[in-house]
């Protein structure tokens, strides 16, 4: 049985939990799940019984998970979830997301998941000592001349989401 993955990612402001599980040869299964505060926005089940006899069987199923998990985040990525998320934003973490019926995963223990929104950091002084020109969180120009913000959770997002 391989351990599972757990990852938190924002996206459009909003925190979303992808978490992808081994379900071992007594149910030789890989099952991710897409949650948005405790809520599952999408799953996907894939059986591995086919290839349950195979001699490297952990590490096979080890990057059947990983493969897996990152076609989540990617999905996620690319806006396929978004019809259910509506065009919530930070400016509205009241708006719910429409709620997607999982399918039911047999002999899997239940999941919980409690989030909890984290204070913002103040923000830094305004000084012109202060801003350092290596600084990643600075605007940059882009090719189209347009700045971009680059955030430490859409690096991590794009590389996890195969977009290097």
């Amino acid at each position: 049985m391989v351990v599972g993955f757990n990852h938190n990612f924002k996206y459009k402001g909003v925190v979303y939990h992808v978490q992808t599980e081994d379900g071992g040869l007594k149910s030789p299964q890989i099952v991710t799940l897409l949650y948005q505060g405790g809520t599952i926005l999408s799953s996907k089940k894939t059986s591995y019984a086919d290839i349950a006899k195979v001699d490297n069987l952990e590490k096979v199923v080890e990057e059947l998970m990983k493969e897996q998990h990152k076609e989540m985040l990617r999905r996620l990525k690319d806006g396929e979830f978004d019809h259910l998320l509506g065009e919530k934003s930070e400016a509205e973490p009241e708006a719910a997301a429409t709620p997607v019926a999982a399918e039911t995963v047999v002999g899997a223990s239940p999941v919980v998941v409690e989030t909890e929104r984290e204070p913002d950091p103040p923000d830094p002084p305004e000084d012109a000592d202060s801003k350092s020109a290596s600084d990643p969180r600075e605007e940059k120009k882009v090719e189209d001349g347009s700045e971009k913000k680059s955030e430490l959770d859409d690096i991590i997002f794009s590389y996890l989401a195969g977009d290097e």
